[in-house]
């Protein structure tokens, strides 16, 4: 397996490797346990996982085993590179992680019982790294491909992180995030513990039971999301001089005078402007800049803008739904939990309590 202990900080989209239009190798065809076709389409009614644990070697024999499961592949996603190959995503230039995809039938296993085979076989609290393995592409991930796979992955979370706490163990890092473009990894890679019985695996679970919460549907609605004005004139007219004046003209309210710098309740944070889900409170910590910081967004929650105003070269960070200003995101957070400081302004932002 490939190792390198210094890519543990996210490329910037700016500075990612462009990749190509096509893939630069041949994907097979089949699986070569289930004989089944790893590329769609998949059959009527089957859904689609992808799970990032890990070494992806070991990662896609715990899915293939697994009664209700269709197929499997391995590949590389949640970056920017397009068509990346091995060596590219091992680099730490192409911001993707290594990824299973498991295409599986709900009548006969549930995304559930994907998690829980998920949480269980791997350590999701140790950030840009699994063991041995360390850089971006070894990161814990979820990318879910429908908004029911969004809640579950929010409670399983959620509820396995109570778990791991009582057990000593640090806050889970795993990324939720809506599913992009999913890459195919090289033929060499595809059922690699098959072809190689004795190869390396990686994998080490935390010896937590992970839980099933129950999760109620909502169909994919969200009681305090806010209409969006069209107009700047009428975002005038529902915020405060104060809110307009950072929310839209990316101002900065004063350090460490500012609503949640201090605040450690739990919960969830939202745009103030629209109600967007940003940030969950496990996320947040105490930087000392005087601004709320985060170590993570919230899956699909913010957009990334280069900023070059008042001489500097840095990141904004905007609502993705809205498009207020939110902050900056640094590469000098915490390094355990993905290096990176996602700088808020408070009054760009309402915690709602749990």
């Amino acid at each position: 397996m490939f190792f390198n202990r210094t890519k543990t900080e996210m490329i910037t989209p700016y500075k990612a490797l462009a990749g190509r239009e096509s893939s630069p190798f041949h994907v097979p065809t089949h699986h070569v346990i289930l004989n089944t076709p790893l590329q769609p389409p998949f059959p009527d009614g089957h859904e689609v996982a992808i799970l990032a644990l890990g070494c992806f070697w070991g990662a896609e024999r715990l899915f293939w085993t697994m009664d209700g499961v269709y197929t499997t592949a391995v590949g590389y996603a949640g970056g920017y590179t397009t068509y990346p190959t091995y060596e590219e995503v091992c680099s730490g230039k192409t911001g993707h992680a290594e990824v299973v995809l498991a295409a599986f039938d709900p009548e006969k296993t549930s995304f559930e019982d994907l998690l829980k085979v998920f949480f269980e076989a791997h350590n999701p609290t140790q950030g840009m790294r699994q063991g041995n393995d360390v850089g971006t592409q070894y990161r814990s991930a979820i990318y879910y491909t429908s908004d029911e796979q969004k809640q579950v992955a929010h409670a399983v979370r959620e509820a396995y992180n109570r778990e791991l706490r009582k057990s000593g163990h640090n806050d889970i890092t795993t990324e939720i995030a809506k599913a992009g473009p999913f890459y195919y990894a090289e033929e060499y890679h595809q059922q690699y513990l098959h072809k190689v019985p004795n190869g390396y695996c990686g994998l080490e679970g935390t010896g937590v039971t992970c839980p099933m919460p129950k999760v109620e549907a909502t169909n994919g609605t969200d009681p305090f999301l806010k209409p969006v004005p069209a107009t700047e004139d009428e975002w005038k007219a529902i915020l405060t001089p104060e809110e307009y004046k950072v929310l839209r003209q990316a101002g900065t309210e004063r350090p460490f005078f500012n609503e949640y710098v201090d605040t450690e309740s739990d919960g969830e944070y939202r745009c103030r402007a629209c109600g967007n889900l940003l940030f969950s409170s496990e996320t947040k910590y105490h930087s000392g800049c005087g601004w709320p910081s985060f170590t993570q967004a919230l899956d699909g929650a913010v957009t990334y803008i280069e900023d070059r105003s008042h001489g500097m070269r840095r990141t904004e960070v905007r609502c993705a739904r809205c498009e207020s200003h939110l902050g900056h995101v640094f590469d000098d957070g915490p390094r355990d939990a993905g290096g990176q400081r996602y700088c808020m302004n408070s009054i760009s932002m309402t915690l709602q309590e749990r």
